[in-house]
Order: C-alpha cells, then sequence, then structure tokens
C-alpha cells in the first residue's frame, strides 16, 4: 500500500476554514429588519449581479455584477472635492448636477471619500466572509426571538455560488435559517453546491408562457421550470413568488396558469405561494444609474385587483396563497 505523507495541521476541515477566508462576495446591500424575504425577522444580503433583464427589476442596482457609481442630488453641496480626488476625470459638476462619464469610471471610491457630504457612493462593495458572517450574527437576537434569519438576495446570489455555500455553511454551523431567493435561472450544479445548507428556497415564477417570459425576462422559461421541479425532487421546501406587474405578469390567465403548474408538479414542496403586488419606489435608482425605467408612470395595481388574483390562485390548486404590497383605490 503506497503510503502518504501525514500533514495533521492541514486536515480537510481547516483547509477548507483556510480557502473560505480567502473567499469575497460582491454586494450592494444589507437590508435589516425585513418581514417579506421569509419567515419572522430577516436579514437580507443583496449580491450583485443578475442574468435576468425585467424591464420592472425592483434593484437596478443589482443587474451589474459591478460596482456602479451614483450621485445623490439631494445631498451635494458642490463642495468639488470630488472633482479633485477622481483619478480618470470622470466627473463634471454642472448647473443640470453631476455628469458622471461611465466610459472613463472605474468605481475606484475615491471621490466617494473625497465627498463631505456623501452624496456620492459606489454601489457594490467586496466583502470577505469573515466580515460577512461577523456583519450579518449582530442581528442574531432578532432571528432568535422572531424565527428569522438571513435571506440570500440580490441580483442572483446563485452566481457567487461558491462564496454562498460557504457563508451558508458558517451560519447554519450557528443555527441560523438560511433562505435563498433566487430566479431559477442559474445551473443546477451551481445551486447543488449551496442547497445542503439552505432551509427555504423562495423562487421567483414570472410568467409560464415561454415566448412572453423570453420577451420579458429577456431569458427562456424552461430551465427555471426545470429547476423548479429539481428542488422539489431534492426535497426543497420552496415558497413560489410572482411580482404582479401591470401589462406584464397581471393577468388572470398567467396567474392561473402558476398555479396550477405549482399543483400539479411542486405541490409537495410549496408551502405558500406569494403574489407580490408592483411598486415604483425603485424610480429614483434607475435615475441614479441613468438608466430608463419603462414603468415609470404605471399606476399601482388596486387592492381588488391583488385579492381576486388571490382567488383565482386558490381555485386553481396553490396552497397558502398570499398577496402583499402597497395597492390604489379602485378607480384612481
Amino acid at each position: 500500500m503506497r503510503q502518504g505523507i501525514l500533514l495533521p495541521s492541514l486536515t480537510c476541515h481547516s483547509l477548507a476554514g483556510r480557502l473560505d477566508k480567502d473567499m469575497d462576495a460582491m454586494i450592494f446591500n444589507i437590508q435589516r429588519f425585513s418581514t417579506e424575504d421569509g419567515p419572522g425577522i430577516r436579514t437580507t444580503v443583496f449580491f450583485k449581479g443578475c442574468p435576468l433583464s425585467c424591464a420592472w427589476c425592483h434593484n437596478p442596482e443589482g443587474l451589474s455584477p459591478h460596482p456602479q457609481l451614483v450621485w445623490y442630488e439631494q445631498r451635494c453641496i458642490g463642495a468639488r472635492d470630488c472633482l479633485a480626488a477622481c483619478p480618470e476625470g470622470a466627473l463634471t459638476l454642472t448647473r443640470a448636477g453631476m455628469e458622471i462619464d461611465r466610459t472613463r469610471c472605474t468605481a475606484c471610491g475615491e471621490c466617494e471619500k473625497a465627498c463631505p457630504a456623501a452624496a456620492l457612493e459606489v454601489v457594490g462593495k467586496t466583502w470577505g466572509l469573515d466580515q460577512l458572517v461577523e456583519e450579518v450574527l449582530k442581528d442574531e437576537a432578532f432571528f432568535r426571538t422572531s424565527g428569522g434569519g438571513i435571506t440570500l438576495g440580490g441580483g442572483e446570489p446563485a452566481l457567487q455560488a461558491d462564496f454562498v455555500a460557504a457563508f451558508v455553511r458558517r451560519l447554519r454551523e450557528k443555527g441560523i435559517h438560511v433562505a435563498l431567493d433566487t430566479s431559477g435561472y442559474i445551473s443546477w450544479k451551481q445551486y447543488a453546491k449551496m442547497l445542503p445548507w439552505v432551509d427555504l428556497v423562495l423562487l421567483d415564477l414570472k410568467h409560464l408562457d415561454p415566448r412572453r417570459h423570453a420577451a420579458i425576462t429577456g431569458v427562456p422559461l424552461e430551465p427555471i421550470v426545470g429547476n423548479a421541479r429539481r428542488f422539489c425532487e431534492e426535497g426543497a421546501r420552496m415558497w413560489i413568488r410572482t411580482p404582479v406587474i401591470p401589462g406584464y405578469t397581471d393577468s388572470e390567465e398567467n396567474i392561473a396558469a402558476i398555479a396550477r403548474f405549482i399543483a400539479a408538479d411542486l405541490a409537495p414542496c410549496v408551502e405558500r405561494y406569494d403574489l407580490l403586488a408592483f411598486n415604483n419606489l425603485c424610480v429614483a435608482q434607475y435615475k441614479r444609474l441613468r438608466m430608463p425605467y419603462p414603468l415609470e408612470h404605471a399606476p399601482l395595481m388596486s387592492k381588488e385587483a391583488m385579492e381576486r388574483l388571490r382567488e383565482v390562485a386558490q381555485e386553481c390548486g396553490a396552497p397558502n396563497v398570499h398577496w402583499s404590497g402597497a395597492t390604489r383605490i379602485e378607480g384612481q
């Protein structure tokens, strides 16, 4: 028998720990006291980068995987320290506001450091594994008392699957409940890295017509449907969520189709079906990123319409149907 060299100080567990310490992730927000991203009080960690391009995206700063510089008009005092600090000469302060030449800006953060009023901010920061674990565990007492935990959101957290797998493993070792909020449009190989340490999968199903789905999200439907079935086969606990967007996903036919799919293909695993009413609170985020937002003037859903969609979903077999979000008064 061939004898190997035994290195007691480098066991598989300690080696994995060393590798974990070298990992980092691109994150654009950590939102505390969330009550809409799983059970209890939760801290949601938003990972940057998304493979979809939904017209209604509520987190446009999560679409790009790279850091992005934004300017807050209401904070700016015109000090101009940022102009001198920018090594690329990418900033120009005009009467109309701050112009950012994004072909030159590297989001290095020098202007952010120089601004005395915090009017410039790089959205997307690199977090190390130990650093992020320490940060989210500051809220551990709220998780324990409310039955909450950590939700991984985005963007799409599964795009950074290696980091996420190490992160959720560490959380589970601490007894923290972990929910994965995902579009479903990632290879199963990536999901398999994370799933053993995930307690709950929050899966978005936006539209069940393949042509319409591709048109409004930019990606095909079939991989998402396939992964939904695979999550169920693997015994994952699931909440299905549909953003109810006027003119895109809000038809009774679409909600009925999703509900029937849940009842026929996912019933053993789906604990809840959430209908999430459209809101336009992200308009300012689009403007700061100089991105067009086609739903800027779209009306909110009415309470009556949301209640009707809940009834449709329930009649078509979806379990435990809920809806949430701001609504308008019928007729406005």
